[in-house]
């Protein structure tokens, strides 16, 4: 397709589509003559999600640049690329090594991982910016007054292994390893607020049905 059916299919002006390729945010097309050029569905899917990650997710053009550098990098593993490209997605907060709550609280993340049993994320430990965020995040409800330890977030953790296992199988039914990480990436955006939806949804069901409502 033309660039300007490329703008017409997937919403987005000619000149925005123009900066995108500027920035390296999108590949560019099959040069067809000193003018134009030619695109394809790859194209038509990066530029959505690049959408995503500017405009839902509110990424920084050079963090989205980053992002879909791993995204691309066929170099590497499947489980590095996919973690590689979701670690450059912005992450807070960072834990304040100057509290003394820190090491306690990365010390509960650490022992909830063993009771898991999930080698990998014990390995990677604080190098992975969800374990930082996690631990920080623990400290921060510690200081309110709402203290939570590995065994109170384990049945959470469970479930939520879950549903990494559904997404993980969604994933699977895509045809090659880019669409397959250009997917977590956009459902790390775009998917993410729909489950906590879902979950507050549930939350009201499972209300009404304990207490009534009355």
């Amino acid at each position: 397709m033309r660039l300007a059916e490329l703008s017409e299919r997937s919403g987005v002006s000619t000149a925005t589509i123009k900066y995108y390729l500027r920035e390296g945010l999108l590949p560019a097309g099959r040069r067809i003559s000193a003018t134009q050029a030619d695109y394809d569905d790859a194209h038509l899917r990066r530029l959505r999600l690049v959408r995503a990650l500017i405009q839902i997710g509110r990424v920084p053009v050079a963090t989205a640049r980053q992002v879909l550098a791993y995204v691309d990098d066929d170099s590497l593993g499947q489980t590095i690329r996919l973690g590689a490209a979701l670690w450059e997605l912005p992450h807070e907060p960072e834990p304040d090594e100057e509290d003394p709550a820190t090491a306690a609280a990365r010390a509960e993340v650490d022992r909830l991982l063993e009771l898991l049993g999930w080698a990998t994320a014990r390995e990677l430990g604080a190098l992975s910016p969800n374990h930082r965020v996690l631990t920080a995040t623990l400290v921060r409800l510690g200081h309110l007054g709402y203290p939570m330890d590995a065994e109170a977030l384990l049945p959470y953790a469970q479930g939520l292994g879950r549903l990494a296992e559904l997404d993980l199988d969604r994933l699977e039914t895509l045809p090659t390893p880019t669409e397959k990480v250009e997917a977590a990436v956009a459902a790390a955006v775009l998917f993410e607020p729909v489950l906590l939806c879902l979950r507050r949804l549930a939350q009201e069901e499972e209300s009404a049905r304990r207490f009534g409502l009355s």
